[in-house]
């Protein structure tokens, strides 16, 4: 669904064609022609109005007909500006010092903590933050409407006349213009949803009930639905932290808000008989994750009325230039302020500029028929395992004419006329496809039922294949396949050898997700890449053939590898498995032996490990919240806590299997969100082996000899540097987000992301194992912790990391980095 979104920057449109019958943009600056910003604006004898951003640039517009607007800023007296006619673009409005009402207290610039009457509002919407809303019953419910669009912006005609869009310019003719910042758009895309909303206070459990879901077609089912959630989710302004796009923004509402934003008390009016107060705010420095916009509060019981607030262009986010958000609350009695409406609006874009061309993403939330303290059992707070009601996806237009909250207006309805006819032209799939190809990293082959791929992992090179060629492909019939087959075969140019690997997963229970599982691959292999072992039989490290490496890498391991397993999740997210393995294993290169002793007397040796294993296995992540309900599901980007325990048993003698030991393994990752100061991650790992087993069977510490970030692997390690047949590690690493480099002038600009990393291990090998050993490798434990740190800088141009990390001891092991550089690439907000 991802493609949407990506797929949307592949076309815009320009026009004057407009709906609103009074526009107004341009520029507000002072006598000395310098920008005015967060000045406020309002059409005469209404309630509309906008802030101007920190150029002092706004747009505002309203369906209907006004002659006037007003301008105010503090240290200037308001000014009426008439204007010549309704639609004015480009207007310039020069503000001229004058003495201020006397019953404002004037600030400029940073404005004082102290005996400013906005901060004394504030504390009193803290103190009844929690009597306020949907906080101040025990349970709640009501209906929702949730509308999401999608629309192109920013174009010029000649970009309208470029040869891609040939033959789909009739995509044109649906042109409106944003009421928010004054560009034209496109609409492209829309998705309704219709739901039930059950919450309970006193348990903090909350469930949404899905009753009908429409789109215009470039999606389908939940999964268009799970997407967006992930993209907006749902946020309550009282909160001290509002989470958008992976990043925690500061609430103009926050306890903390008095150290990174400005407040002026700004205004008072009746609204809806309500006397409110008007509270502009804006952000104390530049580069932080804040807002500016203003509110209105009720003067008793101090609950938001209104609220607007808009990222500024400085705000350390990608690919999002601007952000929008509108809240309204309506009286329910004298006492009780309830949401009626959220809209928000993200504008998409590769840049920052004003001119740059992007992408909208539109959400409108409507509430109505509130019901409060009617108490439901707990079971009805249970979330379901795998349930999907395909029926909420096929209401007819009647339905949607009767139940939708708000009537769609013309261009929102031409929106699926217009995606219909689009399927339809060649140049559109084909342009559909390769955006696919790049985001899934398959290439479709729908007359077949298969995805070529994955495409990214066609060419690899090592010490033992050399050069390495990789083609692969799985079934496809849909996201919800209840069956999915896959396989590949590979050939190294200087072993000459072919690879190969199969699996397939069949759910033969949708209800409680009961998956039958097997598969065989026969390849070259790093076994020394990680720790934590799973049954994945078509799992592969970069590190077994990265284009990019450093250091001698023939310590790599043919294996024959065969699994089966069965898995099933009683309970939503704690998934149960049980599995056999039979591998056979031997050294993959002449540098390189896994040989052990078959005898006490240390005389006979043996080359290759044949083993047969049986393993349980148990992962739990709670939180954890996935797209689809097939065989395979994909996890939406939302942190999770993830527990991994297996437990395995080597069966000697079965299938001529050489060795009998137990083995006690557990994996357990953290996020831990820590509002403004960013997002760390911790991460444990622990093992044990009781018995004695080769070096094939070894826990090897891993090491990372590529030249990217691996997770879960130490930079400064080579492998096999360590080994172990006990360990325990932990790992925890911080990204501030931008919070240090804002404060810094010289660098506030760049939007820089810094990281900071500690990760260290503790490992022994046994007397009989060190006795067994023929390999020629001398075990190293990390009896003595090993441990090493690293710093980083992120979000270089957008999409690059370069981690720096350093050995905190074994600095003296010959043909080892003390310091090495690492870098990634990703595009994250």
């Amino acid at each position: 669904m991802k493609k949407i979104i990506t797929l949307l920057t592949l076309f815009f449109a320009l026009s004057n064609y407009t709906l609103a019958q009074t526009k107004v943009s341009g520029v507000i600056v002072d006598n000395s022609n310098q920008p005015i910003p967060y000045a406020n604006l309002v059409f005469k004898g209404s309630n509309i109005g906008v802030v101007s951003n920190e150029d002092g640039r706004f747009y505002i517009e309203s369906p209907d007909n006004y002659t006037e607007l007003v301008v105010s800023y503090v240290g200037f007296p308001d000014k009426t500006i008439k204007l010549p006619k309704l639609v004015n673009y480009d207007f310039k409005v020069v503000m001229t010092e004058g003495n201020a009402l006397k019953e404002v207290r004037i600030y400029s610039g940073k404005t004082s903590k102290k005996s400013n009457p906005a901060l004394d509002i504030l504390r009193k919407i803290w103190e009844r933050r929690r009597k306020n809303g949907l906080k101040m019953f025990k349970q709640y419910e009501y209906e929702k409407y949730e509308k999401v669009e999608f629309d192109m912006n920013t174009i010029d005609s000649a970009f309208m006349k470029n040869k891609i869009f040939k033959g789909m310019e009739f995509v044109f003719k649906n042109i409106d213009t944003s009421k928010v910042t004054g560009k034209t758009y496109l609409p492209i895309f829309i998705n309704e949803a219709l739901s039930d909303v059950y919450g309970d206070n006193e348990s903090k459990r909350v469930k949404e009930v899905l009753k009908a879901n429409k789109n215009s077609g470039l999606g389908s089912g939940d999964g268009v639905n799970m997407f967006i959630k992930d993209l907006y989710s749902d946020f309550d302004i009282y909160d001290n932290y509002l989470n958008f796009f992976d990043k925690s923004f500061t609430s103009p509402l926050s306890r903390t808000g008095i150290d990174v934003y400005n407040y002026i008390l700004a205004d008072t009016a009746v609204i809806d008989n309500k006397v409110c107060y008007n509270v502009i705010f804006y952000p104390r420095r530049k580069n932080e994750l804040t807002f500016k916009g203003d509110f209105w509060v009720n003067d008793t019981t101090f609950a938001i009325k209104k609220i607007n607030m808009a990222i500024t262009k400085s705000a350390n986010i990608n690919w999002v230039k601007d952000i929008y958000i509108e809240q309204e609350f309506d009286v329910l009695n004298d006492s009780v302020f309830l949401p009626t409406r959220d809209y928000m609006m993200s504008d998409f874009a590769l840049r920052k500029k004003e001119e740059s061309k992007g992408v909208y993403g539109k959400r409108t939330t409507l509430y109505r028929n509130f019901k409060f303290d009617e108490k439901k059992p707990d079971k009805f707070y249970k979330s379901e395992i795998n349930f999907i009601n395909n029926e909420v996806y096929g209401k007819t237009d009647e339905y949607w004419d009767e139940n939708r909250f708000e009537k769609l207006n013309k261009d929102e309805k031409k929106i699926y006329e217009m995606i219909d006819t689009l399927k339809t032209v060649k140049k559109f799939k084909r342009l559909y496809s390769l955006v696919s190809i790049l985001g899934s990293g398959y290439i479709e082959i729908p007359k077949l039922h298969l995805d070529y791929g994955p495409i990214f992992s066609t060419i690899g090179n090592n010490e033992v294949e050399g050069w390495r060629l990789r083609a692969g492909a799985r079934t496809y019939f849909g996201p919800n396949d209840l069956w999915r087959m896959q396989g590949y075969t590979a050939y190294g140019f200087k072993d000459n050898k072919f690879k190969y690997g199969i699996s397939g997963k069949w759910m033969v229970d949708k209800k409680s997700r009961v998956i039958i599982s097997g598969g065989n691959r026969r390849d070259v292999e790093q076994i020394g890449a990680s720790l934590t072992t799973t049954n994945d039989v078509l799992g592969r490290s970069y590190a077994s053939s990265g284009l990019f490496t450093t250091g001698a890498n023939g310590k790599l391991t043919n294996i024959n590898l065969t699994t089966i397993a069965a898995e099933i999740e009683p309970i939503k997210n704690i998934i149960f498995q049980v599995g056999f393995s039979y591998r056979t294993l031997e050294s993959a290169s002449d540098t390189f032996k896994l040989d052990y002793f078959t005898d006490a007397t240390q005389t006979n040796t043996k080359s290759d490990v044949k083993q047969s294993e049986l393993n349980l296995q148990i992962e739990l992540t709670p939180k954890k919240k996935t797209i689809g309900y097939g065989v395979e599901r994909r996890d939406i980007d939302s942190p999770f806590s993830r527990i991994f325990i297996t437990y395995s048993q080597g069966l000697k003698g079965f299938i001529n299997s050489d060795f009998s030991y137990q083995k006690v393994q557990l994996y357990y990752k953290q996020p831990i969100i820590i509002g403004p100061l960013g997002r760390s991650n911790f991460t444990l790992e622990l093992g044990k082996t009781f018995g004695t087993i080769p070096l094939g069977l070894m826990s090897v510490v891993p090491g990372n000899q590529t030249l990217f970030i691996i997770d879960n692997t130490f930079n400064n390690l080579n492998f096999y540097e360590f080994v172990a047949d006990q360990y325990v590690t932990a790992k925890w690493d911080h990204n501030f987000q931008g919070k240090i480099f804002a404060r810094i002038p010289l660098l506030r600009k760049l939007n820089l992301r810094e990281i900071v990393g500690i990760k260290g291990v503790y490992g022994t090998v046994s007397d009989q194992n060190r006795l067994i050993n023929a390999s020629g490798l001398i075990y190293q434990a990390p009896e003595k912790p090993y441990w090493e740190y690293s710093a980083g800088i992120g979000n270089i141009f957008k999409v690059f990391r370069l981690d720096f990390a350093w050995r905190g001891n074994y600095r003296d092991v010959p043909d080892t980095n003390n310091f090495t550089v690492k870098g990634t690439f990703g595009f994250n907000f």
